[in-house]
């Protein structure tokens, strides 16, 4: 396995934000051997959750290696939080990170063609963040690139926060938006960005979730269905928010929901 840690820089000023923050691009990538067929592999950028507080252990590392022995070469962005950078500080870092994929794609034996964005609760926020915002001026114009450097071809998103209305995981969106809570707070909830140009998306929750509601990607896949954007969604019906891998290794473990990583892998073979 190559691994490599890769410092990020992104211009917060010219987005009109502050930020101070150090984000980091992780790589988990096969290493070369005569024994293994050298083709280009589809790539997952992982964006832990924590509520834009903190981005947690349990869904980064082990995700990344569960999908590198699935078959994909694998990426963890380690992005801002709050008192680092504002909105859209982390999704400027979310899209140069991809960016940065696409344009080492050959060196990291990637398919350009299939760099999909994969999140947790507020990592899956972000991760939906530049699907929805790629093609805005709100990411290229500060980061002086276009919108087909900056493009995630698919979605695989993971009990995402996604809303900011009746219910909505207030503290993701505080910690998000900051001093500009009052002025970003629509534009911030997803569900009423979704347009033609939103990749496919695989998607998963649990019923009962009480940490960020189910409600959440069912607002997300309506407004996915109303523009026909291709969609996976398994909803499961029990497990508490959290669950990452769902196995005891990440804890806590939930058997019914474990085979989700094999389920999305299918899905980003196909895409």
């Amino acid at each position: 396995m190559i691994f490599e840690k890769i410092a990020l820089s992104i211009p917060y000023s010219r987005a009109g934000v502050q930020g101070t923050g150090s984000p980091c691009l992780y790589t988990y990538l096969r290493s070369p051997s005569p024994e293994m067929p050298e083709r280009p592999r589809p790539a997952v950028v992982i964006c832990p959750g924590g509520g834009y507080q903190m981005t947690s252990d349990r869904e980064a590392e082990p995700v990344a290696l569960r999908f590198l022995a699935l078959g994909f070469q694998c990426f963890v962005l380690r992005y801002s939080v709050a008192g680092q950078a504002i909105f859209p500080g982390p999704q400027l870092e979310l899209a140069a990170a991809v960016a940065l994929v696409r344009r080492r794609a050959a060196e990291w034996m990637v398919n350009s063609e299939k760099i999909v964005v994969c999140g947790f609760s507020a990592g899956g926020h972000l991760a939906a963040s530049l699907g929805v915002f790629w093609t805005r001026e709100l990411l290229t114009a500060p980061l002086g690139l276009r919108a087909e450097e900056i493009r995630p071809n698919g979605m695989i998103l993971a009990y995402p926060v996604i809303t900011s209305g009746a219910f909505a995981h207030r503290g993701s969106f505080e910690n998000l938006l900051g001093s500009r809570y009052e002025e970003c707070l629509e534009l911030a909830s997803l569900e009423k960005q979704v347009s033609p140009d939103t990749p496919p998306a695989f998607l998963w929750h649990t019923w009962d979730d009480d940490g960020v509601p189910v409600e959440n990607s069912l607002l997300l896949a309506g407004a996915l269905r109303k523009h026909g954007i291709p969609l996976e969604m398994h909803l499961l019906p029990s497990g508490p928010h959290g669950l990452s891998l769902a196995t005891e290794e990440t804890g806590p473990s939930a058997e019914s929901c474990a085979p989700w990583s094999e389920w999305a892998a299918r899905w980003l073979r196909s895409l």
